[in-house]
Formats: C-alpha cells, structure tokens, sequence
C-alpha cells in the first residue's frame, strides 16, 4: 500500500469516527442511570419493586 493512500485511509478513518462520536449514533439508546439512583427515583415516586418488575415484564 503506497504512503498516499495508506494516510488517506487513517484520515478517513479518524474522521469517520469523530462524526460517528459527535452524532451520538446511539441515539436510541437510553442514558445510563445507576441502580442507587433508580431506587431513589422510584421511592420519591413511590413505586415499589414489586410494580417496576410489572412494567419490565410487559415491556419484553
């Protein structure tokens, strides 16, 4: 592979993924949020464990 098409295709490659990153093409996937936040979130709202294991079971 000749050094033109060799830089070329690392430059390419490198701005492939600096759009890829700056899109966020996972952008369906939800934000992570840690399992102490959660049940924090739940017990303000006042969901049980017992009606959040519900809601996931229907969701599948």
């Amino acid at each position: 592979m000749n050094r033109k098409k060799k830089i070329n295709q690392t430059l390419k490659a490198k701005a492939k993924k600096a759009n890829a990153k700056k899109a966020g093409i996972p952008a369906n996937k939800p934000k992570y949020v840690a399992k102490a936040d959660r049940d924090q979130v739940d017990a303000s709202m006042g969901v049980s464990d017992s009606a959040r294991v519900e809601v996931s079971s229907e969701a599948d």
